[in-house]
């Protein structure tokens, strides 16, 4: 199973690994450029749309018990952006945060981030403690953002986010809306700007490729609270690859979209 950004979950081949894998477990991965930890800055190799693929093994992690292949196809790359860009910018107990892009694909484990991958650490509400947690999103997409957990749903259809009274610590900007976005942080605050410009106190963040970091949100994906979120549109068959690129470029898609080699 593969997603249109080149994540993918299969069944790993081959000769036990060092790390102790095993021919014949399911994994996923984050792979847009093979061996590349770096994989959107000069990846090595473009492409995952393929019924065999090499990667190194560091890349990998179990496939989450109680997801499909396709669901876990749709994480590596969204999940670790989101948990990684919140990291960066500091985000902790206390602090107020704005997701851009909310019903997308990254958006949409980040809300989901937000609230519950830190609560065992945090005796406060959410993951990383946020004490308020908006997404913007178009007016069919406001009931998702709140059943995802966030506390003030934003239609950028209706409200220019940027123009409204409340600021925020955080701002991770998923939809390349860096220029507004510096305009609702608070002072002293972190906007983490994933495509577009960027403008102080914006900074860019690229995710870094790593098993380990799948495999320390496993628990959260396997008890459900943090669920990937995939279009209804698809999965895609192999057939309609064009279809499904075609479709993600038009920017409606909800979540994240899925191309399946199984009929």
């Amino acid at each position: 199973m593969l997603c249109t950004a080149a994540d993918r979950a299969g069944v790993r081949r081959g000769r036990r690994g060092r790390q102790g894998g095993q021919p014949g477990e399911e994994v996923e991965r984050r792979r847009r450029g093979v061996l590349s930890e770096k994989p959107l800055e000069g990846p090595k190799q473009s492409g995952s749309l393929a019924e065999y693929t090499a990667v190194e093994e560091r890349l990998l992690a179990l496939k989450p018990e109680g997801l499909d292949f396709a669901q876990a196809a749709s994480l590596p790359l969204a999940v670790q952006t989101a948990n990684g860009g919140l990291e960066s910018a500091g985000l902790s107990a206390g602090k107020s945060v704005l997701v851009l892009g909310g019903a997308g694909g990254v958006g949409s484990l980040a809300i989901q981030t937000e609230l519950n991958i830190l609560a065992q650490c945090c005796s406060c509400r959410g993951v990383y403690g946020a004490s308020k947690v908006a997404a913007t999103a178009s007016t069919k997409k406001i009931e998702l953002l709140k059943s995802l957990g966030a506390d003030v749903a934003i239609d950028y259809t209706k409200d220019n986010f940027e123009e409204l009274p409340d600021k925020y610590d955080v701002v991770l900007d998923a939809v390349g809306q860096g220029d507004k976005a510096v305009k609702v942080v608070k002072e002293g605050g972190s906007v983490v700007v994933l495509t577009s410009a960027v403008s102080p106190p914006g900074f860019r963040f690229v995710v870094t490729s790593n098993g380990a970091v799948l495999e320390k949100l496993n628990p959260y994906l396997e008890s459900g609270k943090v669920k990937p979120l995939i279009d209804l549109e698809g999965p895609f068959a192999f057939s309609q690859v064009v279809e499904a690129f075609s479709y993600l470029e038009t920017g409606r898609a909800t979540g994240k979209v899925v191309i399946s080699p199984i009929p």
